[in-house]
């Protein structure tokens, strides 16, 4: 058994998520940790909301509320709607947490003692309008590099460089929108990113083999193109403080970056879960122990936090914490081509998305559509077509007309007379085949392939039964129709060992045709069986229900009203 430490990108604080954040870090990062205990691994999966810098500030601002409120009232429904999503997260926590407060302040107590930090004279942007000086979300303007006119001060959403404000064209503060703005001496603490260059590339290029190209060729650009410096202190209210003994009395009143406390709350949320259970200094043993594979998923534009800044932070420290093993990255998901926008009503978000279907049909969707090797985008259109033909037709298809059979001609109960045939050995080594490679892929976290490959499983128990016919035989020849309806119900049982990691809700149902599950769905084991044993193993006389309607076609109506509700074309 294998100890994983999984995390996603932490979700902003500020507002509702939308498809392209899901399948982004959150899903796919509960997919993977479904499918590691499912194998029987020791699981650790952890998220949290990021709480501090801008957004919050700009989101409770704009929401009339003071910044703390705004943070426990967002956590709260982005916590029911990951719930809602079948996110089984083991703790999902709060960057504004205690517990990340003290880590934050300890890491930092660390690098200044170590002697990675320095207290530089920085140049900050001054509002005038405002009276008060911008961070860097704050201020916003022209990307140097891309030309995009609405680029924050700390990073160009568009082509993803890391800036500083003062690199902005015609900037803007985001706050009143006023350009009477004007640059002004402020001291602030930097991490002296450029020292660990080499250790950095060491460690980057160690991985080559592991990491998605994406990842690779992102962290390896910004060693390329010159690590600066970074500053980690910001002019604000709302974050963790910096302690009164770093900085020599120079910092007084300013917190911590948002990018320099938000990936420590890992470790935070860890600590949080284990003061919420009990579970004393375990928490530890997951980022100083030896024997952990620690995973991260993220979007492509977090990447160089997790492959320089928060890396720098842990190897800077020199406390023996966990460095990353795999990092998972993903391209964006769009909305028929353009961007997802909350001001402009454009897309679909997590709440509207569950208003509208179960959170199944989107797994599988987000899932064997992950934007893996490039951007992909989300049409209403295509989203039905899938739903439709794998979900409904494929496999919904499948279990129902199984079982009601079953019910109708076998009393529901497994039928025991007979013996497998030509037709069930040969099925059994394509599954033997199929089966591996989808753990194969699992394993891989190559996701497109492994729903392909588990489509591809649910279409060869299909086409076996539509061959074995048993609705056919039963008149003729009931032995012949109860091994193919034994075989179907091995079947069904399979299928819902083999979903469970994608479609858990679904899974549980699927299996609860069959029998009870164990555990109540917490983990449902995956196949390591061979398929000989796997497609033999339920009893005759056991008693199985009838399955009703798993998935609803969806209708072209229905995808002509959400066009019109969430925009489209």
């Amino acid at each position: 058994m294998t100890r994983v430490l999984i995390t996603s990108a932490l979700p902003y604080i500020n507002g509702v998520k939308h498809l392209g954040n899901l399948v982004g870090s959150m899903l796919p990062a509960d997919v993977y940790a479904r499918f590691a205990r499912s194998m029987g691994h020791d699981v650790l999966a952890i998220c949290a909301t990021d709480e501090h810098g801008t957004p919050a500030e700009l989101a409770a601002l704009e929401a009339g509320q003071d910044v703390a409120t705004y943070c426990a009232e967002q956590h709260a429904i982005q916590k029911r709607l990951g719930d809602g999503f079948h996110l089984g997260w083991d703790y999902f926590g709060r960057s504004s947490s205690p517990q990340n407060r003290e880590l934050t302040q300890a890491f930092a107590r660390a690098l200044w003692k170590n002697g990675h930090l320095e207290v530089r004279t920085t140049k900050q942007v001054y509002s005038n309008a405002e009276k008060r000086f911008l961070p860097d979300r704050y201020v916003i303007g022209t990307c140097p590099h891309c030309g995009y006119d609405r680029a924050r001060g700390d990073q160009c959403e568009n082509c993803t460089r890391v800036l500083d404000p003062t690199d902005l064209v015609n900037p803007r503060s985001a706050l009143s929108g006023s350009t009477d703005i004007e640059i002004r001496d402020s001291a602030h603490l930097f991490l002296k990113q450029s020292q660990f260059v080499p250790r950095l590339r060491q460690w980057i290029d160690s991985h080559r083999s592991e990491w998605p190209h994406l990842v690779y060729s992102i962290a390896n650009k910004w060693l390329e193109e010159g690590l600066h410096d970074r500053g980690i202190t910001r002019d604000l209210s709302w974050g963790v403080p910096v302690p009164d003994d770093i900085g020599d009395g120079k910092l007084k009143g300013k917190v911590f970056y948002v990018w320099f406390d938000a990936p420590i709350e890992y470790i935070g949320a860890t600590k949080e879960w284990a003061d919420a259970n009990n579970k004393g200094e375990q928490w530890r043993d997951w980022w100083q122990g030896k024997d952990v594979r620690y995973i991260e998923f993220l979007g492509k534009d977090n990447v160089p936090f997790h492959t320089v800044g928060f890396p720098v932070t842990i190897m800077g420290a020199d406390e023996g914490w966990k460095l990353v093993d795999q990092i998972k990255g993903f391209n964006w998901l769009n909305y028929y081509g353009g961007k997802f926008s909350t001001s402009q009503k454009r897309g679909i978000f997590m709440d509207a998305a569950l208003d509208l279907l179960p959170a199944d049909y989107w797994r599988y969707y987000l899932m064997a559509n992950a934007p893996e090797s490039a951007d992909a985008s989300f049409t209403w259109e295509h989203f039905a077509s899938v739903v439709n033909k794998d979900l409904a037709d494929v496999l919904g298809n499948f279990v129902n007309r199984i079982t009601k059979f079953c019910a109708a001609r076998f009393e529901g109960r497994v039928p025991g007379e007979g013996a497998y045939g030509d037709e069930e050995k040969a099925l059994i080594a394509e599954l033997d085949r199929r089966v591996a490679e989808l753990r194969n892929f699992f394993e891989a976290m190559e996701f497109r392939k492994a729903l392909a490959e588990l489509r591809a499983i649910w279409v060869a128990g299909n086409e076996y039964l539509t061959r074995a016919a048993p609705w056919t035989h039963i008149r003729t020849d009931r032995a012949r129709a109860a091994v193919a309806v034994r075989m179907g119900l091995n079947l069904v049982h399979t299928f819902a060992h083999l979903s469970w990691p994608v479609i858990p809700a679904t899974a549980v149902k699927i299996h609860e045709t069959i029998q009870p599950v164990a555990g109540g769905g917490r983990a449902v084991p995956f196949p390591t069986d061979p398929m000989a044993k796997e497609l033999d193993q339920l009893e005759g006389g056991q008693p199985i229900r009838a399955s009703d309607v798993l998935f609803a076609k969806i209708a072209d109506e229905q995808v002509a009203e959400w066009k019109a509700r969430f925009g489209g074309d």
